[in-house]
């Protein structure tokens, strides 16, 4: 990296005019004696070549961290109401592949209020050590001093990498720590590897899921990143676990914070197409109101739910909620039926982890039949009638 530098002693009306029309892309503007460069700039360094030495540029020294004061993999436990959410696991399963690689303990992070239990379950998920916060003031999730206690442990065991769930909590939690920690933060990673230097190598679909970007933190640490639920793998737990809990205590000014949480209640339970075993998605192809009643009796003869692609969103036709893809939710059923879904990149991303792909559409060059198991050709208004009947003769798929 470089910049761009001004050399102000050398500037003259005239030379500064002769500068101006230099710049192909209008950046560079003369007023009040003070030549100045805009972020319209694309460093074409025209302004360097045939400047008369009024502009140069200088490389950056980039920071150098060393890496070998920085150890372990560490998963942050999302842990609400005495609860984990399951993306923690996930977590724990890929921390422990990423962490073969170096030769570093894999650790966790746990922070709330009578967590002991989920503290003892994170052991059973192959994690050396649960570093445990737990004290009366972090019941409840508020910002300020959930950070201050993920910046204490930071400071104090310093871990290489860190996986952090994309939740609710997660979003808000890990960017704020990150930039406390001047590091760099990769947000829903889908692919997370580990060079043998510590460097992790973060994964993640860009421009619109048209390309996979690959992205690296070398020069700060920790690495900071962010995975949604049923991206990754869930391990099998052990009955035997050989970690340890190590309590954690932060000091009374560090627990303070600005906000009051005056009360605290479930959410109403709703459809959750991340949760579901079986799903029937349904795309443009089958989005008439007679096909989108169709697919829903299908789904409750198979015990699933209805999920959707993101036109049927825009259109107002499903909610937000039910909607599969890199803008929606991912997903990773045992079982997920695609009707009249072409297969863009961004649906494609969210569910080609599931377990059987089948996906019926009556163009047989659609690229949703790229990542399906099952490819049927044809009318889903001819086949899906046909297929509920056989499941209702039979009694089963």
């Amino acid at each position: 990296m470089g910049k761009l530098v001004i050399q102000h002693q050398l500037v003259t009306p005239e030379k500064a005019e002769a500068l101006i029309k230099l710049c192909p892309f209008n950046a560079i503007s003369y007023q009040g004696d003070k030549l100045d460069i805009s972020s319209a700039c694309k460093m074409c360094k025209m302004c360097v070549r045939k400047g008369e030495g009024l502009v140069t540029f200088e490389e950056e020294v980039a920071p150098t961290v060393d890496k070998s004061q920085w150890t372990g993999v560490c998963v942050y436990a999302d842990c609400s109401g005495g609860k984990l959410h399951r993306v923690t696991y996930e977590l724990c399963g890929k921390a422990q592949e990423l962490a073969k690689v170096t030769g570093h303990p894999v650790y966790a992070l746990l922070i709330g209020y009578g967590v002991e239990a989920c503290a003892k379950d994170l052991l059973r998920y192959g994690v050396d050590k649960v570093f445990v916060y737990d004290q009366e003031e972090l019941a409840e999730f508020r910002i300020e001093p959930y950070t201050a206690a993920f910046c204490d442990f930071i400071e104090k065991y310093k871990p290489s990498s860190i996986l952090v769930g994309a939740t609710n909590l997660g979003r808000q939690l890990a960017p704020r720590v990150a930039a406390r920690c001047r590091t760099g933060l990769t947000a829903d990673c889908t692919v997370l590897e580990m060079k043998e230097n510590t460097d992790l190598v973060q994964i993640r679909p860009a421009f619109g899921g048209n390309i996979m970007a690959q992205i690296v933190t070398p020069n700060t640490r920790p690495q900071f990143c962010t995975a949604r639920y049923k991206v990754f793998s869930e391990p099998t737990p052990t009955d035997a676990p050989t970690g340890e809990i190590v309590p954690m205590t932060l000091a009374k000014d560090a627990l303070a914070s600005a906000i009051e949480v005056l009360e605290s209640y479930a959410k109403p339970k709703d459809v959750d197409i991340a949760e579901a075993d079986v799903i029937v998605a349904v795309g443009r192809g089958a989005s008439g109101e007679a096909m989108r009643q169709t697919a829903k009796e299908l789904a409750d003869l198979l015990g699933g739910v209805v999920a959707c692609t993101r036109p049927l969103v825009e259109g107002n036709i499903f909610d937000a909620k039910h909607q599969i893809g890199l803008s929606g939710r991912t997903v990773k059923p045992k079982l997920i039926l695609c009707l009249g879904i072409s297969g863009a990149v961004q649906f494609a991303a969210g569910m080609k982890s599931s377990d059987c792909i089948v996906a019926i559409n009556t163009d047989p060059a659609a690229p949703i039949f790229d990542v399906a198991h099952y490819c049927i050709v044809g009318d889903v208004n001819e086949i899906v009638p046909m297929l509920m009947k056989k499941i209702k003769e039979n009694g089963n798929v």
